[in-house]
This record gives C-alpha cells, structure tokens and sequence, in this order.
C-alpha cells in the first residue's frame, strides 16, 4: 500500500489526457476548454488576483507594526513569491494544464501528497474567497453611506459580530433572529455565474476591472505623495525586523493569487510561453505598487495611526480630502470583484483535474458543452463560498489562507528539484526553461549568513525557559531549522539548483511567522482530508483502477 500512496502519474500521460480534453469515462462528450488566453490576459488576472482586498485593509495593520520598513516586507515577500512563481514557470511549461500545485505534486511527489496539496488549495481559493466576499460587502456598504443609501443593518452583518442593536431589529422566525451578509452572497452569486457562462466572457470582464483599478491606485500615488510628510519615515523599522516581520501574513494575504493563472493553463493559446511571462509580468507590476501603497501611506501619516480597517481611505480623511476616499470605495468594490472572479474559475478547474483522476467524483470533471466550462464543479465552488458568505465573520482566513498557499508553494519549489533534467534546449521550442544556478556553496553561506544576522534571537527560539505556552509558538520554526540544515548538506552534496531551494526555504520560514493556533486549524484541515482521500479517492484513483487490472 505504501507504494500506491506515492504513485505518480506521468508527464505523458497528463499532456495525453490534457489533448483529449476529458479521460475516458469522465463525462462531457469530448468538450473541451476554449484556448483564448494570452500574455495580457494572463498578466491582467494575475493582478486581478493579487491586487484585492490586501491592498485596501490588511496592508494598514502590517504598516502599524513594521513601519515604513513594512515596504521591505514586500519585498521580502516578492522576492520569495518570485522564487516560487520561477518554479510554476518551469512546471507550467512542462505540463501545460490545469490543477496548478496539485497536479505538478502527482507527477513529482505522487498520488498521496497530490491530494493533500489538493486539499490545501481548497483553503486558499474558497475559503480565501469567503473572506474577499465579506470584504466586498464592506466596501459596497461604504460606496452605499456615501451616496446616502443603505441597508438594513440585519442583512449586512452575521451572527459572530451582531450587536444587540442588530439582534433586535431583525426579524425573527420561530424566535431565531435572521442576520444575514446579503451584499456576499449576491456578489458570489454574480461572480459564479460569470465564471460558468465562460472564459471569454470572464477574460473580458477582469481585464475591465484591471485596467480601471489601476488607474486608481496611480492615481492614488500620485495625489498621496504630494501630502507625504518624510519626517515620518523615521524611524523607518520603529519596531525593529521583527515588528516588520509580525505584518507577513497579512503581506502575503495581499499577494497570494498569482498562482491561480496556472488553473487556465488549457485555457492558453501557448501556455508553454505565456504562462511564465503572465505570472512574473504580474508579480513585477504588483511589488512596484504595493511598495509604492506603503511609502505613500506611511508617509501621510504617522505609522502609529494605521491599525484601521480601510487605511488607504483613512490617511486621505487625514487630510481632509474625504472626496477621494469615495473613490478609494469604488475602487475597493472593483478589485475585490476581480479577487472573487480568479479565485471562481481557478478552484473549479483545480477540482476538474482532481476528478479526471478519479480522486473526485465524475462530475467535477464535466463541461459544459456550450459554455466550455467546468460547469458542475464552478456551482459547487460558489455555493461552497457563497452560503459561509451569507452567514460567518471568518476572523482567521488570512492567516489560514496563507498557510495553505505557502504549503502549495513549497511542493511546488520541492517538486522541481525531482523534475528529471531538461532535455537539450530546441531553438524553435520557445517554453520557458529555469536557469539552474548551482547551489552548492551558495545555500550553506546563506543558511549561515541568516543564523548570524538572526544570532540573538536564535536562542530564544530554542530556550524551554517560557514553558510550552511559549516554547509551542516555536515549533514550526524548529523545523524549518532541521530543514535548513538538511537542505544546505544536499545542496552541497547534490549540487541542487539555487532557485528551488531558496524559494522552498524562504515559504518555509514565511510559515513560521504564522500563529500556532492556525498550524493547529490547518492540521484538523489536512486531516479531515485524508479521511476524505482513504475512504474514497485512494480506490477511485483513475491509477488504482490501471493497478488492479494489471493484477488481474
């Protein structure tokens, strides 16, 4: 059995069944995926994706903590988003079709980890999605006040946050109170129902959203820097790196995403070219802006003053231009609503990819025969995003939300140092390669050169002097220690490539700045789905089936 848990399904058969348009016995009629994608539509959803609800709320509780140093931390953090989308790059040109992390894991790592990561994107996409839409309420209730409309406050709040107010005038049925996040559940609807009527019509719909969110945010730059005071860029690390540091989930909330072109790979003209080029052309153009955002902001304003829900519409009430912070709103609204698109059409096809290996139910694989999309799998994405919408108040999604992509992340920079070499380059062949950098001496110097530049807090991290309430905050870090040092011994007995390594470790230590209570969460998670796999996708496996007959 332990051989069959890491089953891996090869790069031949993958690119086989991808040019078939569905494997045998999985439903659709031979449909297939509109090839319509290219360069600009790949880069115009990777912003889309990126560019949403972190740049409008969690970019001003990161900056209460670090600073103007918080604009290191994207750095930082794009940087190790550049790694990683280095590596999506190689894979995308490798196998060129949808299921992103998931299906990269089943050909490198096999059938078991394939499904975890599987799993784990799950919490990325549709619970990331629930936290975007509560968002999204937020901001289309802002634009409402700011025109003098409103709703009733019992159908824009949920029960986790109801005041007493709210309890008592909402009706009630059977003496249970109705409170409902109306504006969530109809813009999930809305956004579900673009994505099924196809990929023409959602590539149309997000570039529109790209193109006038940007507008706004340089718009906001601009005017911002004219009321930008230096004087409170110092100090500019007023809580030391480790007060930087404290902002990485939220950082990382407002760049995850990227990852998400790789679902349409099908969906591409050339996805071999184009996908490498839309994933680093959007990671480039979003570190340019959220560096930008932070200057700006915590150049308005003294950093101490940051810690709100809307910064950017803040730091402009600041001063006294209450006007543009009506347009801040109206941008908020646009680019949450193009969040929720990418996110809707890259956990349907994820899920696609899944079924067609039989570790899912027929038919999550199914399209639609006039709309070309993963029909049954995209109503399922939006009822499972859209009814916790109407309800829950989800105070942790970013930190769990992030622990799943940088999980994702790391197979993924794992998976490339398993991928065989590369075939000699073909100079009509134009798919994007990874340079392979050696890093035989360069990862040890560097594991060294973190240990010296982190000295004093080392010993912290390893003292039992707190007791386990304090020592268990440490664990994921303990192990992120184990794996630097194996990493820097392979590196440095294997020759492994610089890229994949540096990008697996730096996630790893991205990992490690995230609550303990959310390791926690994430584990029942990755259990939950186990007990899913072992009592049905591990005999429905599509290579089970391919197993048991060749018994036979």
């Amino acid at each position: 059995m332990s051989k069959s848990l890491f089953r891996k399904k090869s790069i031949a058969v993958i690119l086989k069944d991808a040019h078939d348009g569905l494997t045998e016995g999985h439903g659709g009629g031979g449909s297939k995926l509109q090839k319509v994608l290219g360069v600009k539509d790949l880069t115009a959803m990777g912003i889309a994706a990126v560019i949403g609800a972190g740049i409008f709320s969690t970019i001003g509780e990161a900056s209460f903590h670090g600073g103007p140093g918080v604009s290191l931390l994207f750095i930082i953090t794009a940087v190790t988003c550049g790694f990683s989308a280095l590596c999506y790059a190689e894979f995308a040109s490798r196998v060129p079709v949808s299921g992103s992390a998931y299906t990269y894991s089943y050909v490198t790592f096999g059938e078991l980890a394939a499904w975890v990561i599987g799993w784990a994107l799950i919490l990325e996409y549709a619970i990331g999605n629930i936290a975007v839409a509560i968002s999204w309420s937020g901001y289309f209730n802002n634009l409402l006040a700011g025109i003098g409309l409103s709703l009733p406050s019992w159908l824009t709040s949920n029960y986790d946050s109801a005041t007493a107010e709210i309890v008592a005038s909402a009706p009630h049925i059977a003496g249970v109170p109705v409170i409902l996040n109306l504006p969530a559940f109809i813009i999930v609807v809305l956004v579900t129902y673009l994505a099924y009527l196809g990929i023409q019509e959602s590539k149309r719909s997000a570039n529109f959203m790209v193109g006038l969110k940007i507008l706004v945010i340089l718009f906001v730059i601009a005017v911002g820097s004219f009321y930008v005071n230096t004087n409170n860029w110092h100090p500019f690390m007023p809580n030391g790196f480790s007060g930087v540091m404290k902002g990485v989930s939220a950082v990382f909330f407002a760049y995850i995403g990227f990852d998400a072109i790789s679902t349409t790979a099908e969906e591409c003209s050339n996805p071999q070219r184009d996908l490498p080029k839309g994933m680093i052309y959007s990671l480039i153009i979003c570190t340019v802006l959220y560096i930008l955002i932070a200057l700006v902001l915590t150049g308005m304003v003294s950093y101490t003053q940051l810690k709100v829900n809307d910064p950017l519409a803040f730091v402009f009430q600041a001063v006294h231009q209450n006007w543009i912070g009506y347009i801040i709103s109206v941008s908020a609204v646009v680019a949450t609503t193009s969040v929720l698109l990418v996110f809707q059409i890259g956990q349907p096809r994820i899920w696609m990819s899944m079924s067609r290996d039989g570790l899912l139910p027929k038919r999550f694989s199914k399209i639609h025969p006039r709309f070309k999309t993963p029909s049954f799998a995209t109503i399922i994405t939006g009822i499972i995003v859209g009814v916790p919408a109407l309800f829950l108040n989800l105070t942790v999604v970013t930190d769990l939300t992030s622990i799943g992509t940088l999980f994702a992340f790391i197979l993924v920079c794992g998976g490339v140092l398993l991928l065989p070499p590369q075939e000699k380059a073909d100079p009509n062949n134009k798919r994007f390669r990874l340079p392979y950098i050696n890093g035989r001496w360069i990862v040890p110097v560097i594991i060294i050169a973190f240990a010296y530049l982190f000295r004093e807090q080392l010993p912290q991290k390893f003292s039992f002097d707190g007791g386990w309430e304090v020592w268990k905050h440490n664990i994921p870090f303990f192990f992120f220690a184990v794996a630097a040092i194996v990493f820097s011994v392979l590196s440095f007995v294997r020759k492994l490539s610089l890229i994949p390594v540096l990008g697996l470790l730096s996630c790893f230590y991205l990992m490690t700045e995230i609550g303990f209570r959310n390791w926690v969460v994430f584990s029942i998670w990755l259990m939950m789905g186990l007990v899913i796999y072992f009592g049905y996708s591990y005999r429905n496996s599509k290579l089970n089936q391919v197993r048991r007959i060749t018994l036979v």
